[in-house]
């Protein structure tokens, strides 16, 4: 008899096991399916939303990612899990943040992303600075700032109804996002200057990766489309990249550097602050640039030096035959003069300029433009050539 009963015990506390693990899938089941029906996307339970977040149709948020009071995340973008939006961030339609990805950040200002970009795993796009010269403050206006919670209480602190009532919203089976604090952890903001980040569509931007914000309110850091910035690349405050480029593992560009378009890095390129990289050009790995590499030309070493044309680059992107043989022309008369030339660089872009049919060149016309525009007021000149002049 008692063998009996205990079998029976067990095929009951079993069909009981059963029944209720039927019973909890069920419910996830319906949970989810009327997360996914409500905004044809899904938000995983163990993600952390803000409820004043804007969430665009069919976003897909995995868990443990975070989006804070300003961020407005566009149609059928996807959190990976691990990802953080913050601050007053603007995310497009179509963007894939994966594991670890760190956007925007609680200081003033505002950080755009367009559609259809891709942001790697642990890359930071949209942090503060790290120019000295940009200060951030905690914010006294702030109910998070300690110092100024210490002073509201010396001066007769919150009423106990208003306590009371704190404490029943808590109770009340509301999200506590206060971190048991009574502050609203993700509305931490502080003051400073603004700062902004401006990126374009269509970018890849790999793993590792760190963008940062402007460092003054008047200026902005800005990407343009169909850039292709590899694995551990850096780009500071108020840089202007353009379109087209593909900046190899660990180029690092220094503070307010230009980069046109359809240019190429090699790997572990330093790019010095201020520096412009004029278009279709090539840098050589492991240069260190520290002055103006014209449009269409090719530098390599430390300190970076001209070593002639990006002739592969202007073929794959299409450069006539035609306008090619006349860049080289162009090129030779500048950079490659003869021993017994003895004008100067000067006169060698003066005579280029006498120079009609070459001129009737677009490409050329555009790269003496930008040579002569290195040695504006305030530029840093273009990089140096084996054949420099002592004048």
């Amino acid at each position: 008899m008692a063998a009996a009963a205990a079998a029976a015990r067990r095929l009951l506390s079993s069909r009981l096991q059963t029944t209720t693990t039927r019973l909890l899938h069920a419910t996830a089941g319906a949970s989810q399916g009327a997360a996914r029906e409500t905004s044809g996307g899904f938000i995983h339970p163990a993600a952390v939303v803000h409820p004043d977040a804007v969430i665009g149709q069919g976003v897909l948020i995995g868990p443990f990612c975070t989006v804070g009071p300003s961020a407005r995340i566009g149609d059928a973008c996807q959190l990976h899990g691990g990802s953080h939006v913050m601050g007053d961030t603007e995310l497009g339609e179509g963007c894939v943040v994966q594991t670890g990805a760190i956007l925007g950040a609680d200081i003033p200002g505002q950080t755009i992303i367009g559609e259809n970009n891709v942001i790697g795993h642990y890359a930071v796009v949209g942090v503060k600075c790290q120019d000295l010269k940009y200060k951030t403050l905690i914010n006294p206006g702030c109910p998070s700032a300690p110092c100024q919670n210490s002073t509201k209480m010396r001066e007769g602190g919150l009423e106990e109804e208003e306590e009371e009532e704190e404490e029943g919203k808590d109770q009340g089976g509301e999200v506590d996002i206060t971190g048991g604090s009574g502050v609203d952890l993700m509305n931490l903001f502080s003051t400073g200057e603004e700062c902004f980040l401006h990126i374009g569509r269509n970018n890849e931007i790999r793993e590792y990766c760190s963008i940062h914000r402007s460092s003054k309110s008047c200026d902005c850091t800005v990407i343009g489309d169909n850039n292709l910035i590899m694995g551990s690349c850096h780009v500071a405050h108020d840089c202007k990249i353009g379109s087209n480029n593909i900046f190899a593992n660990n180029t690092l560009f220094a503070g307010h550097v230009v980069v046109e378009d359809n240019t190429h890095t090699a790997g572990a390129v330093v790019v010095h602050q201020f520096c412009h990289i004029g278009s279709y050009s090539f840098l050589g790995g492991g240069s260190v640039v520290a002055q103006d590499v014209p449009r269409y030309t090719m530098v390599s070493g430390d300190r970076a030096e001209l070593r002639g044309l990006n002739l592969e680059g202007l073929r794959r992107n299409g450069i006539s035959d035609q306008e090619v043989r006349s860049l080289r022309k162009a090129y030779q008369k500048v950079f490659m003069s003869s021993i017994t030339n003895e004008s100067s660089f000067e006169d060698r872009l003066a005579e280029l300029e006498q120079e009609i049919e070459l001129l009737e060149s677009p490409a050329v016309s555009r790269m003496l433009e930008s040579i002569r525009m290195s040695f504006d007021q305030g530029r840093r000149g273009i990089c140096k050539f084996r054949s420099w002049s002592s004048s």
